[in-house]
């Protein structure tokens, strides 16, 4: 890899005059030094939000779902709202991860680690919600394909339910594999830095016996490709499957052949958002300016651009059906007339605002470069994401067939507790393991510093000239 040719003209990758051991120094540095006082305030924060959360998903336990806004016409509401959410936001570490190594893009280096963080803590937070929601929870290892001694196959293989367990199972599984498989040589880094022995000990647990060996680094490589071609599918897989709950279904805007590729480039599109918002704070926090820099920056926000028109041209696709059918009954989906004038309106227009107003200001580069407006946008866009969610749920349940079954949906305090703790929760996870594993590849990076390193390429240009 580093007798790999590249053009003087492209932005380097790292920038300042960094060493193979200034990258060791500024990477380790957030783990050996003592915790801010921010990171503290924030710990505590957290913290605060996940117990309320959890006590909320106690009380739901111990008296039932019937504690939610739920109702005869809306059996769905914020659970499955925030479930799909979460997935949706898990999905952009394994693409930044898998296919971004496939195509060789170096500039995911810098990125990765955070991402793929994001994806377990939040594939994590969405398996709360089919879970509380079963009611049941004590008899929730049903969905799983028993062994005869315990009774009869209780899983209905018919259910696209079902699929769900198996496809984020499967998610999981891999994505904590690929993120804890990148992370063993960082992990010897911190070993042979340790100034305790307890520290020494864990950090010597956790790497694996890494020696730095060529044969050690042949495995890794073989492995990481291997890893990202079983990733890479998964990537679509895992939404394509969440979409089926919908779009099997015989509800009017959710049996839609759209739902798969449209779940896919909005999870993408709200995955990387959220990725933008965790990495804009942990750049400012552990001062990686000279690792996650601008042209990273800017290159991320190229693809919200990109999965963002392609979810613009669902939602004209959808609002367009809805009107052209002609049938009252599409009158009244998520993307509809009906839905744009009517009891939902607010949540309509905060979906259209935020998913489609918002992020069309990253077509000028001015707005792309700027990062507390990459910032602003990006927890927008988070914040329309949810909205769609809640829009396809919500508005398209409220209006029934039958017009005497028409209502509302009015979430109650432990909904929203219950979403409140699962924020607390990821956030905990997140701090905990910004103070505890390193937060870039340091491996990958030294891997590229004298072909992407500024320092290196203000050599050859000179050379070129």
């Amino acid at each position: 890899m580093s007798g790999h040719y590249e053009a003087p003209i492209r932005e380097p990758l790292i920038i300042g005059h960094k060493t193979y051991h200034d990258i060791t120094e500024d990477i380790a540095r957030p783990i050996e030094e003592r915790a801010g006082k921010l990171w503290w305030i924030s710990l505590y924060a957290a913290l605060v939000l996940f117990i309320y959360g959890f006590g909320c998903i106690a009380y739901t336990i111990g008296t039932g779902i019937g504690a939610w806004g739920l109702n005869r016409t809306i059996n769905w509401g914020w659970d499955i709202t925030n479930f799909v959410w979460w997935v949706g936001i898990g999905h952009a570490g394994t693409l930044i991860s898998a296919v971004l190594l496939l195509f060789r893009q170096r500039w995911r280096m810098s990125v990765n680690r955070s991402a793929e963080a994001m994806t377990i803590f939040a594939v994590v937070q969405a398996a709360i919600f089919p879970v509380i929601h079963m009611g049941r929870v004590w008899v929730g290892y049903w969905v799983f394909p028993l062994p005869n001694q315990f009774g009869s196959l209780w899983g209905n293989f018919n259910s696209p339910l079902l699929w769900d367990v198996f496809a984020i199972s499967t998610y999981f599984s891999v994505s904590t594999v690929f993120w804890f498989m990148g992370l063993i040589p960082d992990f010897a880094m911190i070993r042979d830095r340790a100034k305790t022995p307890w520290t020494k000990k864990i950090y010597t647990f956790l790497a694996f016996g890494w020696g730095g060996k060529a044969k050690h680094w042949q495995r890794f490589e073989e492995l990481s490709l291997v890893l990202a071609g079983l990733a890479t599918p998964l990537v679509f897989s895992v939404h394509t499957t969440v979409s089926f709950d919908f779009a099997t279904s015989v509800i009017k805007g959710w049996h839609s052949t759209i739902y798969p590729p449209y779940f896919v480039a909005g999870a993408i599109f709200s995955g990387f958002a959220m990725v933008q918002t965790l990495l804009l704070i942990a750049r400012k926090v552990c001062h990686l300016e000279e690792y996650i820099t601008m042209y990273h920056i800017e290159i991320m926000n190229i693809v919200i651009v990109l999965t963002g028109g392609m979810v613009t041209v669902a939602y004209a696709t959808e609002y367009f059906i809805g009107w052209y059918s002609g049938s009252r009954f599409e009158d009244f989906t998520y993307l509809s007339p009906g839905a744009a004038v009517g009891p939902y309106w607010w949540a309509f227009w905060s979906l259209i605002i935020c998913n489609l107003v918002v992020p069309a200001s990253f077509w000028f580069k001015k707005a792309r470069t700027n990062i507390i407006w990459t910032f602003i946008v990006a927890l927008i866009i988070n914040i329309g994401m949810w909205f769609e969610r809640f829009d396809i749920i919500v508005i398209n349940l409220s209006r029934d067939y039958l017009p005497g079954s028409w209502t509302m949906f009015k979430p109650t305090i432990i909904d929203v507790g219950v979403y409140l703790g699962t924020i607390g929760f990821f956030s905990v996870l997140f701090l905990l393991y910004a103070r505890t594993f390193p937060v870039i590849a340091q491996a990958e990076l030294k891997s590229i510093l004298k072909i992407s390193g500024e320092t290196y390429k203000a050599k050859e240009g000179d050379e070129h000239h």
